[in-house]
């Protein structure tokens, strides 16, 4: 059974930085290529940022240069550093793989950037 848990989200201001962390179970981690999805109010969720099993990342457009995505493979975890966040990042942000595995999703964590 796969579980996805995501954490360190938060309320931060305009400018500010946030980490968030993912610990997978249940899969062979190492071999997915895994990504940071986010969904923010009446809006689709959509991938901003994922990282190849070899390691080589990507992102939307959006957010080139200000987010970082990592993982380590020997803790089964997945990381996204957010920099010089600001209001169009609200959103709740979600760990899944690429493509994403059906009904693995997570519960996700709350990012509100406001002043």
């Amino acid at each position: 059974q796969v579980q996805l848990v995501e954490s360190g989200g938060g309320l931060v201001q305009p400018g500010g930085s946030l980490r968030l962390s993912c610990a997978a179970s249940g899969i062979i981690f190492s071999i997915y290529n895994m990504a940071w999805y986010r969904q923010a109010p009446g809006k689709q969720r959509e991938l901003v940022a994922a990282i190849t099993r070899g390691g080589t990342r990507n992102y939307v457009d959006s957010v080139k240069g200000r987010f970082t995505i990592s993982r380590d493979n020997a803790k089964n975890t997945v990381s996204l550093r957010m920099n010089s966040l600001n209001p169009d990042d609200t959103a709740v942000y979600y760990c899944n793989a690429v493509p994403a595995l059906r009904d693995s999703w997570g519960q996700g964590t709350q990012v509100t950037v406001s002043s």
